[in-house]
């Protein structure tokens, strides 16, 4: 295993990105079916990164960050790839489409980790990153990557919908609490002033 060769996970979350950047060239020439192979490989590397991490201790802040930002890369990759692609055959609405499943995937990311900058948490939606690997691999390896694309662009907008409306009540309810303990706290330091 990797771990047993005592590759650094941060090598192994690089290789896998410039997996899925080949995967992305293949796209751009439209052989998809090419391109969800390599995409599967660049996913047991993705997949590895994280275990190697653990079992070698070498879990660091570095790390996850390095892997978020990569991560953010490759969809984009991926989505430029298919643009590419749709552009060549100029099909303008898939083009368009490409662009707002892009947009979607990139936000659906963002609003989690700004989210959770300000509140504790925020994992509500289902169209995670995996979700949509697991949907672009089938669209290309299906060669039915319209339907795919239509999919994560609902979907992914929808939960970036969903997040903002649960980032906005979480963010109220916990002003609110903190609200109630200035008062309180006001209040009992009136109250001792007294004594």
């Amino acid at each position: 295993t990797a771990a047993a060769f005592k590759i650094h996970p941060n090598y192994l979350t690089l290789i896998g990105f410039l997996t899925t950047i080949f995967a992305a060239f293949q796209l751009a020439k439209g052989k998809f079916l090419y391109a969800g192979l390599v995409i599967i490989g660049a996913g047991i590397f993705d997949m590895l990164d994280g275990r190697v991490a653990r079992v070698t201790n070498n879990v660091t802040r570095f790390g996850a960050f390095f892997d978020s930002v990569l991560d953010r890369y490759s969809d984009i990759a991926i989505y430029l790839g298919l643009t590419v692609y749709y552009c060549k055959g100029q099909r303008i609405s898939y083009v368009i489409l490409s662009g707002v499943a892009m947009m979607g995937s990139l936000m659906t990311s963002y609003t989690r980790a700004r989210a959770e900058s300000l509140i504790p948490l925020c994992k509500v939606g289902f169209m995670e990153r995996p979700e949509r690997l697991v949907l672009l691999i089938i669209g290309m390896l299906a060669n039915r990557m319209a339907p795919v694309l239509w999919i994560i662009a609902f979907f992914s907008n929808l939960t970036v919908i969903h997040r903002i409306f649960f980032t906005w009540k979480e963010a109220t309810r916990l002003e609110q609490d903190t609200s109630s303990k200035d008062v309180k706290s006001k209040q009992f330091a009136g109250t001792a002033s007294f004594r």
